[in-house]
């Protein structure tokens, strides 16, 4: 700061010692103005100024006396270690707290300036950008030179000194240096350290990959940039369906006072059964069997030869007797086939067949669920059986087995958990890990004749639509599978085609069907039915129909040539589903569903030179791009101590357990601790899964699980076009200015108020679908803390309790105050905002520190899910990258204390 050094003549203006008692320094404006004397003349300031007058000094004298009582006290409580005043029981104490944080909340509760766009992954760049303009500018200011600031600031002094010489504001600065003196006492300074244990320093070797690997091979190459950018086509689609939904629901009369006058009556409302947590099973309606029906066959090949005769078409049939000799001898066997070869339906039934099944059952996994449960019903139909008897699959939340059950299709998480149980699975007689290397093919059964684009597409699904109207119009029997990369893009795509055949005249009927993770079961199950009058389908799929999932009929595949890959970002810390390039792995993977059950043609909305310049030859594994923390607690559980002994395909990145160690997972030497072993039950992330386990020691289980399960759901809330304002003030009404998560619990606490009603949902602007989702996993996670044994506890209204638990779970995810509106990451320094859809974005309450649950990466590095915290939380719940810094210590006691803990781990390292 620029000062203005003193003159020679200001020794004559000082005052006595109560102004040289002031803590802000003085400059020559802020003393009184030096009485004009003469030469000869008496001087006349003794009794001039007020501060000389007796009856001033008296006044004075005790207004000193008063600071330095209260001073006394407040430093006598300071070093007794208790600011709070003397109660006489424990429930007094309780209700100044509970007082306090009533006030507390009620000042927050005054500023009612919110209002953004509420849904994060809307992309809508415009409203953003409009925003930020307008808060920066009203945080314009003239800027003004360091000597006219110095210059504003001494008038200002000088101002303040005239009228305290004349007793105005006496009193007011008194109760200004009292509320500085006791800010500055209650001001904490976070310190920020990185201590590492010995097992992650490098002096020991346990992993072969520092960094996860990026799947993609030139990030400015077209297909990355449009991967990045998106479809338009979808963005535009999305605006208009807002638009339509808000211009339906403005013309509603049911339940309107002109709808009663009218007549109009108010259709019934589809509430979830039951009032309560427990009143239906949610999982009635997930139960993948229930809505499988036989399958018919579509293509020639499976209307001319009958199921034995279709197996013993399949290549895997002339080496049965070879391959069965070869699993005889070897305990491990290793079988490399084509797509399309039989592997995964034959095999299994080989091993049944020669005996295998009499000592226990036959295993087999799948990387998808939807790949196992389809599987387990096509091989049920050849084997003659009812799925779920001989053979059966099981998924997570779901198992169709019963004691009769041989053959048993599962996901590789299913298999894991049963190795927490029983390790050596003495109930398996074989075990096939089918799909293992996702990596490679090597033919198909069928030829596939492949068309290549000539020209780059720049929008992937226009493309893709006007591809499958155009074979659907050719006249070519055959269903046709499009590929994409998610949910939005495959809803869109859908409408898109049914409303292109809408508008020609005499179109031929096409079923559009989509298949993806999160679609509800009966629907996923459509697509191995028979079109009704044996019209062409056209199955829109993520990239789960790239591998075991075999739709009779398929003739037609359009490639757009992206898919959804989990990423490790290791800037912001933690996984991002993200578009990217296929492979060219995938891609022949892709056009090999065209040749399974006959020749078929494969439509590739890309170059044939953006195929082998700008993909890799094969899929980065997953194991080199994520996180896979889950992963390695299940490797610590089953006693894998030693990571670098372990023979994985591809090495494991360092981050990893770096993680683990941070949330209390691993101890010092790499051992996995009881949290650990807690945190491994839970089908979670390990951040999410530690916050659930802590609650019940904190008191807060109850409302930490309904956190949880709203986490789980992307968006809560929808803003469509026309109806901005209206959907604001509906959401302004949940919103609690201390915590995003806070806003979650509220919504669910108030939609179970209203008794699950799904028409409070639509009044609210909140997703119906997603809080129906809520609840679901809810049910699902509440069963697996019963198993563990883990109480349900509610705190009441003491959600202060909550954010400290949130604290605890996410402190490695803390930011701190840099200006208005801007965060900086503690721990790193990156910059990173308040997204529009936060409570806190737009409220005059900006906390000093904050925790949040997730990075979203577009223009900006936006904070999802922010909760203030204090930092004192943030170094009691993560002392290895906080401190708080204490009066009256130094950078030596500090560094000693570090030399202590570094010797202690060191310690324990040798000990091991």
């Amino acid at each position: 700061m620029f000062e203005i050094p003193d003159t020679p003549s200001r020794s004559g203006w000082e005052e006595d010692d109560v102004r040289r008692s002031t803590r802000k320094p003085r400059s020559s404006w802020d003393m009184p103005t030096p009485a004009t004397t003469s030469t000869g003349a008496p001087s006349d300031r003794s009794i001039s100024s007020i501060w000389r007058s007796e009856w001033n000094k008296e006044r004075l004298r005790r207004d000193r006396k008063r600071r330095r009582e209260r001073s006394d006290t407040v430093r006598s409580m300071k070093e007794e270690g208790d600011l709070l005043p003397e109660f006489k029981n424990a429930f007094e104490r309780a209700e100044w707290e509970r007082e306090q944080q009533k006030l507390e909340r009620e000042w927050y509760d005054n500023d009612q300036a919110y209002d953004e766009e509420n849904n994060p992954f809307a992309q809508a760049k415009e409203y953003v950008e409009k925003k930020e303009k307008q808060w920066a500018q009203k945080r314009e200011r003239p800027r003004l030179t360091a000597r006219q600031q110095q210059i504003k600031k001494d008038n200002e002094m000088w101002e303040n000194n005239r009228l305290a010489r004349s007793g105005v504001v006496t009193m007011a600065d008194e109760l200004d240096d009292f509320f500085d003196d006791e800010s500055d006492e209650n001001r904490v300074t976070l310190l920020v350290q990185n201590v590492v244990p010995p097992f992650l320093d490098g002096r020991f070797v346990f992993t072969k990959q520092n960094k996860p690997i990026v799947p993609v091979k030139d990030a400015t190459s077209d297909l990355a940039v449009v991967a990045t950018k998106g479809s338009n086509v979808v963005r535009a689609w999305r605006e208009k369906e807002e638009r339509k939904k808000a211009q339906e629901k403005h013309w509603e009369l049911a339940g309107s006072n002109l709808g009663n006058i009218m007549g109009v009556k108010v259709k019934p409302e589809e509430n979830d059964p039951g009032a309560e947590d427990h009143g239906a099973s949610y999982r009635e309606s997930q139960q993948f069997a229930t809505h499988m029906e036989n399958t018919e066959a579509v293509s020639d090949f499976a209307l001319e030869k009958s199921i034995k005769e279709q197996r013993e078409y399949l290549p895997v049939f002339a080496v049965r007797q070879k391959m069965l000799n070869v699993i005889r001898d070897n305990s491990v066997v290793i079988i490399v086939g084509e797509t399309g070869s039989g592997k995964t339906t034959q095999l299994a039934q080989y091993l049944l067949e020669d005996g295998y099944g009499n000592a226990g059952m036959i295993g087999c996994t799948q990387p998808r669920r939807v790949a196992a449960m389809s599987v387990a019903k096509r091989v049920s139909e050849e084997m003659g059986v009812e799925l779920g008897q001989e053979c059966g699959y099981a998924i997570r939340f779901e198992d169709c087995t019963s004691e009769n059950t041989r053959l048993k299709y599962m996901t590789d998480g299913i298999l894991l958990r049963e190795c927490l149980g029983d390790p050596d699975l003495d109930q398996y007689s074989a075990i096939i890990m089918d799909e293992a290397h996702e990596r490679y093919d090597y033919g198909r059964t069928f030829p596939v004749e492949i068309f290549h684009a000539r020209t780059p597409m720049e929008d992937y699904v226009d493309a893709a639509v006007k591809q499958a109207v155009k074979v659907h119009l050719g006249g070519s029997e055959g269903d046709i599978l499009i590929f994409m990369p998610g949910q939005e893009d495959i809803e869109v795509t859908c409408a898109m085609i049914k409303n292109q055949l809408e508008e020609l005249d005499e179109a031929p009927p096409l079923a559009v069907l989509p298949i993806y993770s999160q679609l509800p079961s009966d629907l996923q199950a459509k697509i191995f039915h028979k079109a009704p009058g044996g019209i062409r389908k056209c199955i829109v799929a993520t990239n789960i129909a790239e591998t075991s999932l075999t739709v009779d009929g398929i003739l037609f595949v359009i490639d757009p040539g992206y898919c959804k890959l989990k990423v490790f970002n290791p800037r912001i810390g933690m996984d991002a589903l993200q578009v990217f390039p296929i492979s060219q792995a995938s891609a022949n993977q892709r056009a090999g569903r065209a040749g399974r059950t006959g020749p078929g043609q494969c439509f590739r909305l890309y170059t044939e030179r953006q195929f082998k310049e700008e993909m890799l030859v094969a899929t980065v594994p997953e194991i080199q791009r994520t996180n896979l923390a889950n992963v390695v607690l299940l490797l610590k559980s089953l006693g894998v101590d030693d990571l670098l002994k372990f023979h994985f395909m591809d090495a494991l990145h360092k981050t990893t357990c770096s993680i683990l160690w941070t949330l209390g997972a691993l101890d010092n030497t790499g051992r996995l601790t009881d949290l650990g072993r807690k945190m491994v039950e839970f089908p979670l992330d390990p951040t999410v899964s530690k916050m659930l386990i802590v609650s019940e020691g904190m008191g807060c289980s109850d409302e930490i699980l309904t956190i949880v399960s709203m986490l789980s759901v992307p968006a809560i809330f929808f803003r469509p076009k026309g109806r901005e304002e209206d959907a604001d003030a509906k959401k302004e009404k949940f919103q609690v200015p201390e915590s995003d998560h806070l806003s979650f619990l509220n919504v669910y606490l108030q939609w179970r108020l209203h008794k699950y009603s799904m028409k409070w949902c639509n009044d609210n602007f909140i997703h119906g679908k997603a809080m129906k989702k809520v609840r679901e996993v809810r049910a699902q996670l509440k069963d697996i803390m019963e198993e563990q044994k883990i109480e349900l506890i509610s705190c009441g209204t003491e959600w202060d309790i909550i954010r400290k638990c949130i604290c605890s779970a996410y402190f490695h995810n803390a930011a701190r105050l840099k200006g208005i509106g801007e965060y900086v990451s503690v721990r790193t320094g990156i910059p990173c905002f308040l997204h529009p859809t936060s409570a806190l974005f737009g409220m005059g309450y900006m906390p000093d520190y904050v925790v949040y649950h997730e990075l979203i990466m577009t223009a900006k590095e936006y904070m999802q899910s922010v909760t203030s915290v204090d930092a004192v939380w943030l170094a009691e719940l993560g002392p290895m990258f906080y401190s708080v810094k204490e009066a009256g210590s130094s950078r030596i006691d500090k560094r000693v204390q570090s030399m202590r803990d570094v010797r202690s781990m060191e310690e324990e390292m040798r000990q091991v």
